[in-house]
C-alpha cells in the first residue's frame, strides 16, 4: 500500500491531518497518518490517544488497548486513557477487567458517591 500521502508533510501538518481525519469519521485514514506520528515521537500522549480512539471507533479493539496501556503505564493517572480502556475491554467482554480502569477513571474525575 503507497502511504505517500498520509506519511507527507510535517509533523504538524500530518497531525492536522489526522485530525481532519478523524472529524470525517474516517477513523482508519487517520489511523494510518497517526501511527507514523506516533513512532516518530513515541512520549507524546495526544497522537498517541487519538490513534488509540481511532483503532477504538474502527473496532480494532486489541490495538486501541494496547496503545491506552502504553499511555496508563506511562502515566497512571490519566484519566481519559483509563475510561477509553475500560471501554475498549468492556467492548472485548473483559467486564472484570474493565471494571478496574472504569473505577479508577471515574476516581479521578470526582465522580464518586459522597454517601
Amino acid at each position: 500500500m503507497d502511504t505517500t500521502y498520509y506519511d507527507h508533510g510535517t509533523a504538524a501538518e500530518r497531525w492536522e491531518r489526522a485530525q481532519q481525519f478523524f472529524d470525517a469519521k474516517d477513523y482508519a485514514g487517520a489511523a494510518r497518518v497517526l501511527t507514523g506520528l506516533v513512532e516518530e515521537a513515541p512520549e507524546q500522549t495526544g497522537p498517541r490517544l487519538l490513534l488509540a480512539r481511532a483503532y477504538y471507533h474502527s473496532a480494532q479493539l486489541r490495538r486501541a488497548e494496547a496503545e491506552l496501556r502504553v499511555i496508563v503505564e506511562r502515566d497512571p493517572v490519566e484519566h481519559y486513557a483509563r475510561l477509553m480502556l475500560g471501554r475498549t475491554l468492556q467492548r472485548q467482554a473483559r467486564h472484570e477487567e474493565a471494571e478496574q480502569h472504569l473505577r479508577i477513571a471515574s476516581a479521578l474525575a470526582g465522580d464518586f458517591d459522597r454517601d
